[in-house]
């Protein structure tokens, strides 16, 4: 048997191109499509879902995302891979509920039990948890729209417990973190802008209906990961174990489970390095054409593999803040060269940090002009700007395109 196919980085780079929904002729044709493009959306800052869907669908309004989200229900917000809130297709939640999310509800569940006693709130954290939880439920089921936090709190005393523990913050979210983890309660319908997200939160049952079974953590890891590879694929077990937030022997059992193939793609020192695709995925992927694209903060892309070398270059230290969050990107032709702000008016300005050729230039031009026609003047902030997004832009090496 001859070694694994090597899957070098042009070509990683035209199955990102494709496969993310980024190169003309190539994007999704509406929100659900997007999301499925990247397996999930990251939503810890909420512009993030929409700016990542506007990435990817020609046309799409920040209407039509929040209707995906809050009408169709097609799009459903999870806590999951990591303790991180990402948007899910509705079909995937219960591969999610059964896997990622269930072992952030454990951790959450041992977190709260450490910080329920020494803030002093409860000497038996499981019954304190067990008796806010169904008060929580009760509450949410005498109120048809969902409530707010601060209705929540009113209405549910039990959950207002504030505690400054150092290391942590005891506050009333945290039973709504942990019962969301757990699939009982969701966000619902958004009391704010888009720009900002204040839920109502409901129970999962009156937001979806149905609700369907959880799978086992087995079959759940396996889906994700299964998901995952067609779209980020070739990964490492370094990667998926990231992106999971899992154990190796979770990431290898679901690897077993889904008959992933072992191929090879490029390390440091001129090293290969094994990964993995799909068995229906082994032959080579073709070229696509160059592409431009403004990915925003934590886009996916920008996020999914852990070892991302392929597509940042020397550009990490750059566009990731120190605790491993990315700001927002500018791409060319598969590969991160700098990254996007937005003027005081609110004309995006994309930031090179690589010499671009002028068809590079022009295409990030016509992206910019792109996105400043769709925010329409409204600015959108954020609480992980990148030092290249922080620096002065006298400080640049090369010009700043505008719109």
């Amino acid at each position: 048997m001859g070694s694994p196919r090597l899957v070098d980085d042009a070509e990683r780079r035209a199955r990102l191109a494709r496969r993310h929904a980024l190169a003309p002729g190539h994007r999704a044709a509406d929100p659900v499509g997007a999301t499925r493009s990247v397996v999930v959306l990251h939503s810890t800052e909420p512009a993030t879902v929409h700016l990542s869907v506007h990435a990817r669908v020609d046309g799409v309004t920040r209407a039509d995302v929040s209707a995906a989200m809050e009408t169709e229900r097609s799009l459903v917000k999870q806590l999951a891979m990591r303790r991180t809130l990402f948007v899910f297709p509705r079909d995937l939640l219960p591969a999610a509920w059964g896997s990622a999310a269930s072992r952030t509800a454990g951790s959450e569940r041992a977190r709260l039990h450490r910080d329920l006693v020494a803030a002093g709130v409860a000497t038996d954290p499981e019954r304190w948890l067990a008796e806010a939880g169904a008060e929580v439920i009760d509450a949410l089921d005498g109120a048809p729209e969902g409530l707010t936090m601060t209705e929540l709190r009113a209405a549910v005393p039990t959950i207002d417990v504030r505690a400054d523990l150092g290391s942590s913050q005891l506050n009333p979210g945290r039973i709504l973190t942990l019962l969301g983890a757990e699939a009982r309660v969701v966000r619902g319908a958004n009391t704010s802008h888009w720009r900002v997200f204040r839920p109502r939160w409901r129970t999962t049952g009156s937001w979806l209906g149905e609700v369907p079974t959880p799978l086992t953590a087995a079959e759940g890891y396996a889906e994700l990961v299964r998901r995952w590879l067609a779209r980020f694929g070739p990964g490492t077990e370094t990667d998926l174990v990231w992106w999971l937030g899992a154990t190796k022997g979770a990431v290898r059992a679901a690897l077993a489970e889904v008959g992933a193939v072992e191929v090879g793609v490029p390390a440091d020192g001129g090293a290969v390095a094994p990964a993995y695709v799909l068995p229906d995925d082994v032959d080579p992927a073709p070229a696509v054409e160059p592409w431009a694209a403004l990915l925003p903060v934590l886009d996916p892309t920008a996020m999914g593999w852990k070892e991302r070398g392929f597509h940042l270059g020397p550009h990490a230290p750059a566009v990731f803040d120190r605790n491993g969050n990315a700001g927002t990107t500018a791409w060319w032709d598969g590969r991160v060269v700098g990254c996007w702000v937005q003027d005081d008016d609110g004309t995006v300005a994309v930031r090179l940090l690589e010499d671009v050729p002028a068809q590079g230039r022009a295409a990030l031009r016509q992206e910019a002009g792109r996105l400043t026609g769709w925010l329409a003047g409204e600015r959108v902030g954020t609480v992980y700007p990148s030092p290249a997004m922080r620096c002065d832009p006298g400080d640049l090496t090369y010009p700043v395109l505008r719109a």
